[in-house]
């Protein structure tokens, strides 16, 4: 979603850090380039104009002109400012509902719990938002994250299937649904739905609101009498995040008229320009507090503004992706691919796995958006049409071969490439790619099995070409500060970090993608 602004952002960054010394004049023209990239994103103009004022007071003062680093410390406050515009914190803002303490039950969930069982939450937006399936994301979240039981009411008996469709969900997620009576208007059913959730012993009440066009009085006069009958302790509106200003607009109204107490915002997978997400916060005063992330019911994730931000500028997310990684990836396999590699053991079959586990973490496009410094490598995979679909051919290539060609990849010969080529649809220079990225690997292995530590990182840097085309080189330099810590799953080949993923242990190395460049 963050991408075009990312990439503004990113040259003008870029001019600055490459000067020695930096003048007010300086400052000035970068901060009207900013401007202009805020407003091309659709960030509102009142919010574009106070982020600039700020950013400009801040970074024309003495400390910043006559530092060491002064396109750095220029680049660091706009960071800072940029976390304050989307996390609040202001005079009057309720910054801690946004932020929950990490590790609590509200923050697992993305939403306030802090109330008497059944808690009612809300939620509210216009048609085609994604409001019932958020409700389904959000009941998972709540269940799995928070151990809390859930209940979801459909009170939609305007859309034809609306209930039905919240049922679905239900039934697919495992979550409980308020059955379904024909003829009761929301009203009734929240009353219902409040009644069973007592009954039930449940934890939390979701109640799924019909939605409109647009915003009308009578979808505000329906909203308000739910709001009296159900006293919901939570009113989220879902916005989606690709309809840009217009969803800003849409919240302050909602807001207004209902009063909210935070925002899902959909659809942050797309190609929206991201301005809703920079304005909402400034405009409503409401935190942001939860991204659905995909279509899938799982694919949601808490907004965190520090994180966001380092996105939006270029700087990555690791933290995000070793959580993504420590939820999605089996620890007990990753053990055991590190006692094997330990002892220089890789095979198509462990190849095969440390593709799989690359798809679940978001593919390689995914992981390359959360690590610092990969934009530009980004660009030239997508420019060679190095999509998420390499990882599709390689792992279909590796399935099409036979047992004992997968432990045995020296047994395939020219006939034998040719047949697992056809069977998995594709070249037989792909296969050679596959297998050449498989042998260079294994080496590397078996050799820091032998030296381990540096050398046998700095050969896998250095072995990881295979699977890339002709001018794509990712760039070096990125592997000290991600070693060693990371859970079983992200370590690579890193001793302290167990198997997993190639790379992303050390170094920026992943799964064909090629070594650092060369100088």
């Amino acid at each position: 979603m963050f991408e075009n602004l990312q990439d503004r952002l990113g040259s003008i960054f870029e001019g600055l850090t490459k000067r020695g010394a930096l003048s007010e004049k300086d400052v000035s023209e970068a901060m009207r380039e900013v401007r202009r990239a805020l407003l091309e994103a659709d960030v509102a103009l009142p919010v574009a104009r106070d982020f600039i004022k700020k950013v400009t007071e801040r970074a024309v003062g003495q400390e910043v002109l006559r530092s060491v680093t002064p396109g750095q410390q220029v680049i660091k406050i706009v960071h800072d400012e940029m976390i304050s515009m989307l996390a609040g914190g202001g005079e009057g803002d309720d910054a801690p509902a946004a932020a929950p303490e990490e590790g609590s039950a509200d923050d697992a969930a993305g939403i306030d719990l802090a109330a008497v069982a059944p808690v009612p939450v809300m939620m509210v937006g216009l048609q085609g938002s994604g409001k019932t399936t958020s409700t389904a994301k959000i009941a998972i979240r709540l269940r799995d994250k928070a151990k809390r039981k859930v209940l979801m009411a459909s009170l939609d008996v305007r859309r034809p299937a609306a209930q039905e469709q919240l049922k679905v969900l239900g039934e697919q997620a495992e979550i409980d649904t308020l059955p379904i009576v024909a003829g009761q208007d929301p009203v009734a059913i929240s009353k219902r739905a409040m009644e069973a959730g007592r009954l039930g012993g449940y934890d939390v009440v979701m109640l799924d609101t019909a939605g409109r066009l647009a915003v009308d009085e009578a979808l505000m006069a329906e909203m308000a009498e739910i709001k009296s009958a159900a006293n919901p302790h939570e009113i989220l509106l879902v916005a989606d995040s690709l309809t840009g200003q217009d969803a800003v607009n849409t919240a302050d109204l909602f807001n207004k008229r209902v009063g909210l107490t935070g925002i899902v915002l959909t659809r942050a997978d797309g190609d929206g320009r991201g301005g809703a997400a920079l304005s909402m916060r400034a405009v409503t005063g409401k935190p942001i507090k939860l991204l659905g992330t995909g279509e899938k019911l799982d694919e949601m994730e808490v907004f965190r503004a520090d994180r966001i931000a380092g996105r939006i500028l270029g700087m990555g997310d690791v933290v995000s992706l070793v959580e993504k990684a420590a939820e999605t990836l089996d620890a007990e396999k990753a053990e055991k691919m590190a006692a094997k590699m330990k002892k220089g053991q890789f095979d198509l079959d462990d190849l095969a796995e440390q593709l799989k586990q690359m798809a679940k973490l978001g593919g390689m496009s995914g992981v390359m958006a959360m690590m610092p410094g990969m934009g530009k490598a980004k660009k030239q995979l997508d420019a060679a049409g190095m999509d998420d679909g390499v990882l599709k051919r390689q792992a279909a290539i590796i399935s099409s071969m036979t047992k004992a060609e997968r432990r045995n990849p020296k047994v395939l010969n020219a006939s034998r490439k040719k047949r697992v080529a056809k069977g998995s649809g594709t070249q037989v220079q792909e296969v050679n790619r596959v297998l050449k990225m498989h042998r260079q690997m294994a080496d590397v292995f078996k050799a820091m099995g032998k030296k381990g530590g540096k050398k046998g990182m700095a050969a896998l840097m250095g072995a990881m070409g295979g699977g890339l085309p002709p001018g794509v080189t990712p760039p070096g330099g990125l592997g000290g500060p991600m070693g060693g810590g990371l859970p079983p799953g992200l370590g690579g080949g890193m001793p302290s970090g167990g198997a997993g993923l190639p790379g992303l242990g050390g170094a920026p190395t992943l799964p064909g993608l090629g070594g650092p460049k060369k100088k």
